[in-house]
C-alpha cells in the first residue's frame, strides 16, 4: 500500500537498495501460506529470513542494519523537536507584523523546496529533513503567535488537537478498526486529490476577489466543515503512514529509512496541527 503523505507518495522504502512499490507481487508460495505478504513491498525482501515451507516470513532479520519501531521513534522526535524548537524561537525573536508574515512565507517557502528535494531522493538524506524541520518551525512559529494574538490560547488548543487527533487515529489503526487496503487507498486519495484541487481553485478565487471573506476557508461555518474534512484527511494519511512504517519494520527496510518515516510523518503532523489551528479560531469566534 503506498501511502498518500507527499513524502512516500512517490515511492516506497527502499528494499536491496532499489524501488520499493506498494503493489509488488509476493513469492506464490509465501502468499499462499502467510496473509501479510499480498501486495507487501517486502514480501521478497532479501533481507528477511527464509522458511522452508512458506518462503519469506514476515520478520525482520536480528541485524543492527534493519529498521525497528525505536528507530522510528527516536527519528521522529528528533525531527519534530526540531520544528519545535524552531517555533520556539521564531515566536520568541519574531514580533506579530507585516514583516514577520513575510519572513515565516519565506521559511514556508524553503521548507517546501526542502521537501521536494527529499522527496525526489532515492534516500533519506537527514541534514534535509532536519532543515525542512527548522524552516517549517519557523512558519509554523509565526503564525502561531499571530494566530495566539489574536485568538488567546489557540496553539495550545490545537497542539492538544493534533494530539488528540493522532493518539486516536493509532488507536483504531491498531485496534483494526481500519484495514488499510488497497481499496481504502484508493478512496482516500480520491477524497485527497479532490480536496486539493478544490482549495487551489479557491485561492484562485480569493486572490482575483472573485470569493469574499476567504471562500470556503472563510471563518463561518462553510470553513469550519471544510477544516474538519481536511483533519480527517490528515488522519487518512496517518494510516496509510502507520501502514507503511509497520510493514516496513516487519519485511526488513533498512535502517536508515527511519529517517523517511519521520518526514513521512511529521509532514502529516504539520497538515493537521495547521488545520486544527484554523479550526479553534472559526469556534473561538462563534462563541
Amino acid at each position: 500500500m503506498r501511502s498518500s503523505n507527499p513524502v512516500f507518495s512517490r515511492r516506497g522504502f527502499s528494499r536491496d537498495n532499489g524501488y520499493a512499490g506498494f503493489n509488488t507481487a509476493p513469492q506464490a508460495g509465501y502468499a499462499q501460506g502467510n496473509p501479510y505478504a499480498q501486495g507487501n513491498p517486502y514480501a521478497q525482501n532479501p533481507y528477511a529470513p527464509q522458511d522452508a515451507q512458506h518462503g519469506t516470513v514476515p520478520q525482520a532479520p536480528a541485524t543492527t542494519d534493519r529498521m525497528t519501531m525505536d528507530d522510528v521513534v527516536v527519528r521522529t522526535a528528533i525531527t519534530l523537536g526540531t520544528v519545535a524548537l524552531g517555533a520556539v524561537v521564531a515566536w520568541a525573536v519574531l514580533p506579530v507584523s507585516d514583516t514577520s508574515f513575510g519572513l515565516a512565507f519565506g521559511a514556508a517557502i524553503i521548507a517546501m523546496v526542502l521537501a521536494l528535494v527529499q522527496s525526489f531522493k532515492r534516500t533519506p538524506v537527514p541534514a534535509l529533513i532536519l532543515g525542512y524541520a527548522a524552516f517549517e518551525g519557523v512558519f509554523l512559529g509565526v503564525i502561531s503567535e499571530m494566530y495566539n494574538s489574536r485568538w488567546s490560547g489557540a496553539p495550545f488548543q490545537a497542539v492538544l488537537g493534533t494530539m488528540a487527533v493522532s493518539a486516536a487515529t493509532l488507536l483504531v489503526y491498531k485496534a483494526g478498526w481500519i484495514r488499510v487496503t488497497a481499496r481504502y487507498a484508493r478512496i482516500g486519495m480520491a477524497i485527497a486529490i479532490a480536496f486539493v484541487l478544490v482549495m487551489a481553485v479557491n485561492l484562485l478565487l480569493v486572490a482575483f476577489g472573485a470569493a469574499d471573506g476567504g471562500g470556503l476557508r472563510s471563518f463561518g461555518p462553510l470553513g469550519a466543515l471544510v477544516g474538519i474534512l481536511a483533519i480527517l484527511i490528515g488522519a487518512f494519511f496517518l494510516t496509510l503512514d502507520f501502514k507503511q512504517i509497520e510493514d516496513g519494520i516487519a519485511y526488513g527496510a533498512p535502517r536508515n529509512e527511519s529517517w523517511l518515516a519521520a518526514f513521512g510523518l511529521t509532514l502529516t503532523l504539520v497538515w493537521i496541527y495547521v488545520e486544527m489551528l484554523r479550526l479553534v479560531a472559526i469556534f473561538t469566534n462563534s462563541d
